[in-house]
């Protein structure tokens, strides 16, 4: 296993019985009477439809678009306050998603590498393979070739990702659909869900608009909706960056440029946000509301001129933190409550399987969130492919809830996702979340040996290097 486990505030108490709901792990401990009372209200639950929503670019602190969402998926289920992508970037984050594994380990490296991934360990595999209808609607991978039928999906809408009058593989037929492609992507997840009331398989439905993607095109109703007013935050843009890489150092993002980024990308998401509550309606119409398991979450987040930098693959917490949402009233979770452990992308895959009572036979290196189970750190990674530009280099990260300890290398990747170079490490950042939480003071520029050893960096190092061969 490549993340430390804390002694776990709560014993499993099963498949599908979560710790009573998790609000008891962001405050303390689950009774056991709660633990009782969650596996005694599932024990009879069948097997769960799975909607899962994967937005694309969507950071956290976005709420303010997505209002019908979070009503119904967290306040009506769980909100993971600590989300995160294993890889802030589209292609390998989604092959994390589907496998539960991380980048290193499927292979998917960065986005031109998305024919490494093994479709053997994904979670659509597993799950058509134990009965479930399953469906794709939206964005899939990058570099996947349109016409190439995405596997192990009985039904599917692939997009080659635009916002209106965009190419589409409809189950096995390229086509042009005009229109907005977030309504398409709602329309035909409407379809599928539709097909239940004839078809008695439970469902996986993966939804993926490609909201909040740039170029961040709104919906012609939504183009000129006003947004709150931000006045950025102690990372934007940053004006003394000279503790950071030499790519941020040269980062030219304005909290004009974050303003806009931000604006943009909330008119997008109004749109996901009207799909989603058509799903939540049709699912009631149903009768399918309290037997589906819902996950919402970003592929990676943004960033809004943190540190000058208005992109992602970058070690800070504005790329790699994610909204992440979860309801499944059958399964004990539809209270609205509130989780603080450590998750990720990685964790998604596990928790699907979990909740249909499937073993995988593949290795999976993240954890079901239907268990006790917490880390005490999450590694996050990133490789840069090609040799040239003056974007960030090859990095990990470990990243907690109060620190974070990140290694550039001199390490690169090509199309296929395979890694070369002499792996030397040339740049180091180390941050106290608690005192620094917007990554301002890199404690390591200009750190002596003797401080090096006060922060606990050769620890913190070997944990790293471990996790990044596990």
């Amino acid at each position: 296993m490549s993340e430390h486990i804390d002694t776990p505030r709560t014993g499993s108490v099963g498949r599908r019985g979560f710790l009573a709901g998790a609000a008891a792990v962001a405050a303390a401990a689950a009774t056991p009477a709660l633990a009782q009372s969650a596996a005694a209200s599932t024990a009879s639950a069948t097997r769960p439809n799975i909607l899962l929503i994967v937005t694309d670019d969507q950071p956290k602190h976005t709420d303010w678009a997505i209002q019908k969402t979070i009503g119904w998926i967290a306040d009506q289920g769980v909100k993971f306050t600590n989300g995160h992508v294993a890889t802030p970037l589209c292609s390998p984050s989604r092959s994390s998603v589907f496998s539960g594994r991380y980048a290193h380990n499927h292979g998917v490296r960065n986005n031109a590498a998305s024919h490494s991934l093994d479709q053997h360990t994904t979670v659509q595999r597993y799950l058509k393979q134990a009965g479930y209808r399953t469906g794709l609607f939206g964005k899939y991978l990058n570099s996947w070739t349109l016409a190439d039928n995405p596997p192990h999906f009985e039904e599917f809408a692939l997009l080659q990702p635009a916002y209106t009058n965009a190419n589409w593989n409809v189950d096995g037929t390229v086509q042009t659909i005009n229109g907005y492609t977030t309504n398409i992507i709602k329309n035909k997840t409407l379809n599928f869900l539709d097909k239940a009331a004839t078809d008695s398989r439970p469902w996986f439905a993966y939804v993926t608009p490609y909201a909040s993607h740039g170029p961040r095109t709104p919906e012609a109703k939504y183009a000129d909706t006003v947004v709150p007013a931000w006045n950025g935050r102690p990372s934007v843009p940053e004006s003394d960056r000279s503790d950071k890489p030499a790519y941020i150092q040269n980062a030219t993002g304005t909290l004009a440029d974050g303003r806009q980024i931000r604006a943009e990308q909330l008119r997008t998401l109004l749109t996901v946000d009207d799909a989603v509550q058509a799903f939540h309606d049709k699912l009631a119409a149903l009768g399918q509301l309290d037997n589906t398991l819902v996950i919402y979450v970003g592929d990676n987040g943004f960033g809004w001129a943190d540190h000058g930098w208005t992109a992602k693959s970058v070690p800070y917490s504005p790329a790699h933190e994610v909204p992440f949402y979860l309801s499944w009233p059958a399964g004990g979770l539809g209270s609205g409550t509130v989780d603080n452990r450590v998750v990720a992308n990685i964790d998604i895959a596990p928790t699907i399987l979990d909740a249909a009572g499937i073993t995988p036979d593949t290795p999976q290196d993240g954890h079901s969130l239907l268990t006790g189970y917490s880390r005490d750190h999450l590694l996050v990674e990133w490789w840069k492919q090609g040799t040239g530009g003056t974007g960030p280099k090859t990095w990990a990260s470990y990243v907690a809830k109060d620190k974070q300890y990140t290694e550039y290398y001199d390490l690169h990747t090509d199309a296929t996702g395979a890694v070369s170079g002499t792996g030397q490490v040339t740049f180091r950042e180390y941050y106290d979340l608690v005192s620094d939480p917007y990554q301002l003071q890199n404690l390591l520029h200009q750190a002596t040996p003797q401080q090096e050893q006060a922060l606990g960096i050769p620890a913190l190092a070997a944990a790293l290097a471990a996790d990044r061969t596990a």
